[in-house]
């Protein structure tokens, strides 16, 4: 876990503050004593993050009372009542009180990727099983506290206060708390899993490839010149070229490895691995989910490729484009095949909208919600579930409403991107790249009661379900003190977070990852934004700025952005990193100018149409070039861990 702030502020509040509200918070401060322990004189400007804003002292009764004012002779004519009020301040100029936003500097960034794989993990395992909580499930560990008698040991839990007590008859279990727990940061293994033999290698990998119509635009790939014509490749020919490098490459580095092809157009035809005859489905079955997915995951097992080369070369050889585009259907049972082996991953190649059948993504009436919607988060789910990874790769100048299809990739940890005719073979190698390390991934983040996670949940516990994972995957949230607890935190030394990672790896083990880490909580000093982590401030505003803004809440994803951007730039004038500040600079503003243009959309939309709905149209209103970035930004990272990432964004 990496925290943005040495330690705990309490005084953040989600709420609008105005700047009048601003400035008496200042003015009550300077009641302070304007000189630090190191011997440092404060001005009267306190930073916004110092957590004595929210200690305000009572005021003392001074020992001896002022002196009276002398009386004046009153006269009646200028007598005046008692009762009236004291004259108004005068008023300041309309607009000048705004409401600004104060971005929350309590983030925390989880590298998932490197904590699922636990070949590289320097953490301590234990052969015991871990103690639970009774009442939050938190994990007694070395920070814990505990008293230990002749007969039971009992555990006050750092988290919710729960007093928990084991009896003897437990202990016998092998539960035994009797031992102080090794260390902060503890895996528990089980060694047991389902199968006796696992091969790592026996996945499958489906190419699903758009065979419709639109497959045979054609583009120039070579000019011509007084002694020959120009040459022309259509997109097909492309993707053929494409799968057969990818079927030479998987031959060579994984024979083991079986692989399948799937094409659509207004029909879906299952080659598998090629030697058998080909499983097609139309007309009624492209409308039915559950006899697709039967039919997918019933379909036989195909052999690895090292027996299947030739069959698959000659099925691709073969494809020719024509109809329409049916590409619900083809990734449901796609992904029903690739179900069968957990870690498997499904290639989807397309260049146009589906238009038939499941998932189809035709216009719809604006007063109900598209079918799609319900699809494409049901497939994903599923794909999740059932540790398959989805790649999503698009042809550019089309539009694929990647918003929604790129949703199976957003799920399952898989790529997103917009190739053309030179850069589609890259891609697809780059997809087979990506490996799972870990399935069924699970992170539970605790803290104290009395805190929350803004965003996420309204308690002290958050459990986000990241299914799988490969390399590099991180995720960031934010933390904030609930109002009516500050002062309770105020009195506190320190505070512990927990992170609870239980998944899968690939040979099928069942693994426990907790870190445990306790954090300040100060009244004494304030925060330098000079001494703020801005990468992980920055990776935190991307993804939840992206993720605000798939879900469609655009205005608030452009406080968040303000907010963040005034952060940002007042961290850069302490401590300049003049390559952190271009990226997430750059990252701010791709996100900014994605918003203000779905504002003017939304707009526009809402004056031509009484039944306009501004959070569908924001969802559904993205091209495909911004939902691609918006995608990657949900799965932005830190800087020094993936420099080429980055870049990608940067661009």
């Amino acid at each position: 876990m990496e925290f943005a702030c040495s330690h705990v502020v309490c005084n953040w509040r989600p709420e609008s503050v105005t700047e009048g509200e601003m400035r008496q918070s200042k003015g009550l401060n300077q009641g302070f004593s304007s000189t630090l322990s190191c011997g440092l004189s404060r001005t009267h400007s306190e930073h916004p993050y110092d957590n004595r804003i929210a200690v305000i002292p009572e005021p003392v009764p001074s020992l001896t009372p002022p002196p009276v004012p002398p009386r004046r002779s009153i006269q009646k004519k200028h007598l005046r009542p008692i009762s009236l009020p004291p004259p108004l301040p005068p008023r300041e100029p309309e607009g000048k009180e705004e409401t600004c936003l104060k971005a929350n500097v309590n983030v925390v960034s989880l590298r998932i990727g490197s904590l699922v794989d636990i070949s590289k993990a320097s953490s301590i395992q234990s052969s015991q099983k871990p103690v639970y909580c009774g009442r939050c499930r938190a994990v007694m560990s070395s920070v814990s506290t505990s008293q230990t008698n002749s007969n039971t040991t009992a555990w006050c839990c750092e988290f919710c206060g729960n007093l928990n007590a084991l009896s003897e008859s437990e202990l016998k279990l092998g539960r035994s708390p009797l031992w102080t727990p090794p260390g902060r940061d503890v895996l528990y293994v089980d060694d047991e899993t389902d199968d006796d033999y696992v091969n790592l290698e026996d996945m499958l990998v489906v190419f699903c490839v758009d065979i419709s119509g639109s497959m045979s635009v054609t583009s120039e790939v070579s000019p011509g010149n007084s002694m020959r014509s120009p040459t022309y490749v259509s997109r097909l020919q492309a993707v053929q070229e494409a799968l057969q490098m990818a079927l030479s490459s998987l031959q060579k580095s994984s024979p083991h490895r079986r692989v399948a092809i799937v094409t659509f157009n207004d029909e879906v035809t299952v080659y598998g691995d090629g030697t058998g005859v080909p499983l097609s489905l139309r007309d009624w079955a492209l409308v039915d989910y559950d006899h697709v997915l039967e039919q997918g995951e019933k379909y036989c097992t195909p052999h690895c490729i090292a027996e299947t080369f030739q069959s698959l070369m000659q099925r691709v050889k073969e494809l020719r484009e024509h109809g329409a585009t049916a590409l619900g259907p083809a990734a449901l049972i796609s992904i029903a095949m690739a179900s069968q082996f957990t870690g498997s991953k499904v290639i989807i190649c397309t260049d146009g909208r589906a238009n038939i059948g499941l998932g189809q993504l035709e216009p719809e009436s604006p007063s109900s919600p598209p079918p799609s919607l319900y699809f494409y988060n049901k497939l994903a789910s599923h794909a999740a579930e059932k540790g398959v990874i989805v790649s999503v790769m698009t042809f550019e100048g089309e539009d694929c409403r990647l918003a929604e299809v790129g949703k199976l990739a957003d799920h399952t940890g898989g790529r997103i991107n917009i190739v053309n005719i030179g850069t589609v073979a890259t891609e697809i190698q780059t997809a087979l790249a990506d490996n799972v390390l870990a399935t069924n991934v699970v992170a539970t983040l605790l803290a104290p009661e009395g805190l929350y996670f803004p965003f996420e949940e309204d308690n002290h516990m958050l459990v986000r379900e990241i299914g799988n994972v490969t390399g590099g995957v991180e995720i960031t949230f934010q933390f904030a003190v609930k109002a009516d607890k500050v002062d309770t935190f105020q009195i506190r030394d320190r505070v512990p977070f927990q992170l609870q990672l239980s998944f899968r790896t690939r040979d099928l083990k069942k693994v426990i990852r907790v870190i445990t880490q306790q954090k300040r909580v100060t009244t004494s000093s304030w925060v330098w934004a000079g001494s703020l982590n801005m990468s992980v401030l920055g990776v935190h505003c991307a993804q939840l700025c992206a993720r605000l803004t798939m879900e469609g809440r655009i205005q608030e994803a452009q406080r968040q952005l303000q907010a963040q951007q005034d952060l940002l730039k007042d961290i850069s004038e302490q401590k300049p990193n003049p390559k952190e500040e271009s990226i997430y600079g750059n990252w701010i503003s791709t996100m900014t100018t994605i918003c203000e243009d779905l504002t003017m959309d939304t707009q526009k939309e809402g004056r031509t149409s009484t039944t306009f709905t501004p959070s569908r149209a924001s969802a559904t209103g993205l091209s495909d070039e911004a939902a691609k970035v918006v995608y990657q930004l949900k799965r932005a990272q830190s800087v020094g861990e993936n420099n080429e990432k980055a870049a990608i964004l940067e661009s």
